[in-house]
């Protein structure tokens, strides 16, 4: 059985009117620090979030949505976030904003093949 490492997770949502505190869960983006695992699992379900705000201009959450696997793979195509290591990446990915997409706070877990449990945590809290 492989070693178990420790993993770190935030929910990416989408809250169309910040003041009512809806949303609906879009993503999920996991850190394995141990393994050098960074990942998201994104999907935008245009349904769930019209039924909450119908006239929602969704072509620019999903353009901000398509950076998020950006930053995770890092690189120049990332911009400058792109560049910092790891861990710095998911905290900038992670940091508590008050925009249309937010992420949830960080939970924590352990795990031994980090790709499947960003499955398993996009399985259950996005689909």
């Amino acid at each position: 059985m492989p070693a178990l490492s420790a993993f770190e997770y935030a929910v990416i949502r989408v809250v169309p009117r910040v003041e009512r505190g809806e949303f609906v869960n879009v993503g999920v983006v996991l850190l394995c620090r141990q393994r050098r695992f960074l990942a998201a699992r994104l999907r935008l379900d245009a349904g769930r979030v019209r039924a909450l705000a119908p006239t929602l201009d969704l072509e620019p959450i999903a353009a901000q949505l398509d950076h998020i696997p950006l930053v995770c793979r890092g690189g120049a195509a990332a911009g400058p976030i792109g560049e910092l290591p790891l861990y710095e990446r998911f905290r900038w990915l992670t940091a508590p904003r008050s925009t249309v997409v937010q992420p949830s706070p960080v939970h924590t877990g352990l795990c031994d093949d980090p790709p499947a449990t960003l499955e398993r945590i996009f399985t259950r809290m996005v689909l």
